[in-house]
């Protein structure tokens, strides 16, 4: 497996396997594109009067945001890219995805493991629905069940075109499902209205032939053996204010799944540097050994995170993070 590029050593680590040299690192989302590039980042550009523009300006917009993303996974050594399109797309969003996508591959090849949004099972409601969400799933139980089928099916639809286009490698699935005591739903609950819909969604991703990231913030302790037996790829954030701790998800489930994540980012905001470089450390410590394993913080690097501590723990990564 000697030179590798960083999309065949993620894909590797994806399928379980320990990919030679520095262990694989990615961020689901790199927010602080002002700071590092004096670019606004795509996801927060509205495209207001996308309608109104002219085909050479809508391939300006782009190419421009191809060209951020692309030089973002330089900088900071990602293996993997994460594309959140802007807003103003309207109905035209897959097909806008996928030529920006394009773009991104003219420029870097097949060098970084292109990866779309795909959850199309419930999370956690806002706040202002929360109560009435779950009253619904009480007194309307088969209505939801219904309503997830359909939002599953949706995805397998739209990930069908991403199949025909052939630059999606795959999805990353960010419905939240857990707060930092507990999951939102009950176990039982949670095998009610999500699991099911969830095993199905992957195995459709997975026939299509794409690889699947499963997100969630959080304490998943008591879902965990439900989130494996959907069987994504791998599960990201492993949120350690959720009390998750990557060295007991390793021995429980790190056979069956890849692991992404663990670095606090809480430490990352409030902590110290000393703080930071040991959460950067337990987390290749126990995730490494035997492969299987992706560098990354519990969340993404969010708009407010100071730019020089996610430096700080890439310089762990860059030391320390070697199978070498």
């Amino acid at each position: 497996m000697a030179g590798m590029t960083p999309r065949e050593k993620f894909i590797a680590a994806l399928e379980g396997k320990q990919p030679p040299g520095r262990v694989p690192h990615f961020e689901l989302v790199f927010y602080l594109t002002m700071e590092a590039f004096g670019r606004v980042h795509p996801a927060h550009r509205v495209f207001s009067q996308w309608d109104q523009m002219s085909q050479a300006e809508r391939e300006l917009h782009r190419r421009d945001i191809a060209d951020l993303y692309v030089k973002i996974a330089e900088r900071f050594e990602h293996s993997a890219i994460y594309f959140i399109s802007p807003g103003g797309w309207g109905d035209e969003r897959a097909a806008e995805q996928q030529r920006c996508l394009e773009h991104v591959r003219e420029l870097s090849g097949d060098r970084y493991c292109l990866l779309l949004p795909g959850d199309a099972t419930y999370a956690i409601p806002s706040g202002t629905e929360m109560m009435e969400f779950a009253a619904w799933l009480v007194e309307r139980p088969q209505e939801a069940k219904d309503k997830a089928r359909r939002m599953v099916d949706t995805a397998v639809e739209r990930a069908r075109f991403y199949a025909r286009g052939g630059v999606v490698d795959g999805f990353a699935l960010c419905s939240d499902y857990c707060f930092n005591d507990n999951p939102f739903l009950s176990p039982a609950m949670f095998d009610d209205f999500v699991a099911p819909y969830l095993t199905r969604l992957v195995a459709a991703y997975r026939e299509l032939g794409f690889y699947v990231i499963k997100h969630t913030d959080g304490n998943i302790m008591p879902i965990l053996d439900r989130l494996v037996a959907a069987r994504p790829h791998a599960l990201h954030s492993l949120d350690p204010q959720g009390g998750v701790d990557i060295a007991e998800v390793k021995r429980r489930v790190g056979e069956k799944v890849c692991l992404i994540g663990n670095v606090s980012c809480a430490l990352l905001d409030t902590g110290t540097d000393a703080q930071c470089v040991e959460s950067a450390r337990h987390a290749l410590r126990h995730g490494m050994p035997g492969g299987g394993y992706v560098f990354s913080t519990s969340n993404c690097i969010y708009t407010g995170m100071d730019l020089r501590r996610y430096e700080l723990i890439l310089d762990v990564w860059r030391r320390e993070g070697s199978y070498d």
